[in-house]
């Protein structure tokens, strides 16, 4: 099988249900952003990492995978495990990270060591996940894709505590707001 089919050249692509959409559709803008979402995961995952902090990402990863396909079925048809996306299991990895952390007491900027950084990345880019999938929810029947707005929404809170969590570890400062200039 070739990668390349030349069917989405004249800018469509086609939904999991054959159904074929302009690439600029907001159910295509959605999915697309969970694979990038995803794809910022996996950059994350190249740092040397805590096993238990790679384990976590390599299951948001497959969440993250899962829901992509229920964005791409319009019909919600395909097989989804939605107890994969209940936030409890995240709930429960932010709780872990806080226990060994100090209260935060200020607004931080993103940044910090490298590994700290990318978390804020993958945070940021969770969020426009999450706006997206909102969005699409709003015009769109299914409660695939309404079910997924909590574990995103949660996902995002673990990568911020994940993103301080990694400085800590890394014996790096956040980097305070300190306000207007």
């Amino acid at each position: 099988m070739r990668i390349y089919t030349r069917t989405g050249d004249d800018g469509s692509t086609a939904l999991a249900d054959g159904t074929r959409v302009s690439k600029s559709s907001a159910r295509v803008w959605a999915y697309g952003e969970a694979d990038e979402l995803n794809a910022v995961l996996g950059l994350l995952r190249a740092e040397s990492l805590p096993a238990e902090t790679d384990e976590f990402l390599a299951r948001a990863q497959s969440c993250l995978f899962s829901i992509g396909t229920c964005l791409a079925d319009p019909e919600g048809r395909l097989s989804f495990d939605r107890d994969a996306v209940r936030p409890d299991w995240v709930e429960t990895w932010i709780d872990a990270m806080e226990r060994q952390l100090p209260p935060l007491r200020n607004f931080i900027l993103p940044g910090g060591s490298r590994p700290a950084a990318l978390a804020h990345l993958a945070r940021t880019t969770c969020r426009r996940v999450e706006r997206r999938v909102v969005a699409l929810a709003g015009n769109a029947s299914g409660e695939g894709v309404v079910g997924v707005v909590p574990f995103l929404n949660r996902l995002s809170d673990a990568l911020f505590v994940l993103a301080r969590f990694l400085n800590r570890l890394a014996g790096v400062e956040d980097v305070v707001w300190r306000g207007r200039n």
